[in-house]
């Protein structure tokens, strides 16, 4: 019983000792995690390498995106925005594949969505070490000479891929970061050396599957992205937490549906909470009569759920009484 007492007495304390070091360790001791968006990579050099290898054009700058995504967000210094939210200001603005990598169009679409920075990409290696090897090949998946088939020698696969993180305020690069691939075995295929390998379907290939990083081009894509991942997150200090203020007032209401004559070009995105005030005073310049100050009190709060360029729309989240032309205003975070 003594002994039972004492184990109890261990698991106990190293408990209560494990609470107190994760309450009082800081999980982002640089401040709050940094809001990335990653456009798809551009592929342009290695376009026709790409068909080669697959048999048609596949998008291999969205897939090595995906894989991006995927790590930075296991990793967590840094938030990425949803591809959802990504992808309707893309349409909205008329994005062409050509400007993956223009870090001045990356900067606007920044602002747009309300980011610390943008990464952009591309990818400037895809294929194979050996120069002289006749490709050869067709059809819908691999078997023998089947896609990507080369007909005379086994080769390694080679990817290189490179990361550049755009301020949206300036356009400068504040990080550059490079990624380098070798498959450790070789093949007559780039699409060999998978044995579940089944082929694809539909224009696109799953980059974080398992059956394709056992290929030796997926197993090249993957050292390339990992390597590339590890820059961005050593250097992710470079990259500044942007504040921004976002005043507005309220335009309308609609029971607990609140309108604001503010939009994604304050940086006003979805998720954000805004503070509902009413104004009490404004306190003028004597000598200008320009208001310098308003006096106000916080009335309720609101989480933004839509947003375009001039409007959002929030629910409120707490207060009652809100009227068009109260103040409605936040620090994005």
């Amino acid at each position: 019983m003594k002994k039972g007492r004492i184990l109890f007495t261990a698991i106990l304390l190293l408990c209560l000792c494990g609470e107190v070091l994760a309450q009082a360790a800081p999980a982002h001791p640089g401040g709050r995690r940094k809001l990335v968006a990653i456009l798809d990579f551009d592929y342009a050099t290695v376009h026709s390498g790409v068909a080669a290898i697959f048999g048609q054009d596949i998008d291999i700058g969205k897939g090595i995106t995906d894989l991006l995504v995927t790590r930075l967000v296991k990793d967590g210094t840094y938030r990425v925005i949803e591809r959802k939210a990504l992808d309707k200001i893309l349409a909205e603005q008329n994005f062409s594949n050509s400007d993956r990598a223009n870090p001045s169009s990356a900067a606007k679409l920044g602002k747009l969505l309300g980011v610390d920075a943008i990464i952009v990409g591309s990818i400037t290696q895809f294929g194979n070490d050996t120069k002289d090897t006749k490709v050869g090949g067709g059809g819908g998946g691999f078997g023998g000479f089947g896609i990507g088939g080369f007909s005379h020698k086994k080769s390694k696969a080679i990817v290189q891929v490179d990361a550049r993180v755009v301020n949206i305020d300036t356009g400068e690069i504040l990080v550059v970061s490079e990624g380098k691939g070798e498959s450790s075995r070789e093949s007559t295929s780039m699409l060999g050396g998978g044995s579940n390998w089944h082929g694809f379907g539909g224009g696109a290939v799953d980059f974080g599957s398992s059956d394709f990083q056992s290929t030796i081009i997926g197993e090249a894509v993957k050292a390339a992205v990992d390597q590339m991942t590890t820059g961005l997150i050593t250097d992710a200090g470079k990259v500044e937490a942007r504040t921004i203020v976002v005043e507005g007032l309220v335009a309308a209401v609609e029971g607990k549906t609140i309108v604001l004559n503010i939009g994604a070009k304050t940086g006003i995105k979805v998720g954000d909470k805004l503070s509902i005030e009413r104004v009490s005073r404004e306190i003028k310049d004597p000598a200008t009569g320009k208001v310098i100050r308003r006096l106000s009190a916080q009335i309720g709060t609101i989480e933004i759920t839509d947003v375009d360029d001039i409007s959002a729309v929030g629910n409120l989240v707490t207060g009652v009484g809100v009227k068009v032309g109260d103040l409605a205003k936040t620090v994005t975070q």
